[in-house]
């Protein structure tokens, strides 16, 4: 449980954002989910129901840019930029911290500062519930993936390559 005096704003953004859409809060504490394999072992899931967002920066709109990607894969640039419509850059921890609200580690997929361009992984599909970081690298939400595609108004798309594990 995570006490209301000292829960981050960053937290309390992801759980508004979830109350907001009807959504259950169901964000639990993990010690640490730093890394999709780190959160997978905590939450005793498979790797690839952690849905990892991941930050571009769009060169030309100046905006953040979201991939959201299952946890063994790897966002594939080329790909990513196609469906941008934009050149992608790297997206430092002063532009995420600007343009999301959220540090580097616990970016979650919701509760973003600003609206977000997002793009879904289909493999998270594959899962009834996948795990999302909920705003600070020690929370996580569980949520259905239908569910989160629609909370974060992403489209479904081929971005990623498999990581060979």
């Amino acid at each position: 449980m995570v006490n209301g005096d000292k829960m981050s704003k960053s937290l309390k953004r992801v759980k508004t954002a979830l109350r907001t859409a009807g959504f259950i809060d169901t964000v639990v504490e993990t010690g640490t989910a730093r890394t999709a394999a780190k959160a997978a072992e905590a939450l005793g899931c498979e790797i690839d129901q952690i849905a990892k967002s991941i930050i571009f920066a769009g060169l030309q709109t100046q905006q953040a840019i979201l991939f959201v990607t299952a946890g063994s894969n790897l966002v594939n640039k080329e790909k990513a930029t196609k469906l941008a419509k934009e050149p992608l850059g790297k997206a430092d921890a002063a532009f995420i911290r600007e343009q999301t609200g959220f540090a580097i580690g616990g970016v979650s997929p919701v509760g973003h500062l600003n609206p977000v361009k997002a793009f879904m992984d289909p493999r998270l599909f594959e899962f009834d519930k996948i795990w999302a970081a909920a705003g600070t690298p020690n929370h996580v939400f569980s949520i259905c993936p239908t569910k989160l595609q629609l909370l974060c108004g992403a489209d479904i798309r081929l971005f990623t390559d498999s990581k060979k594990m």
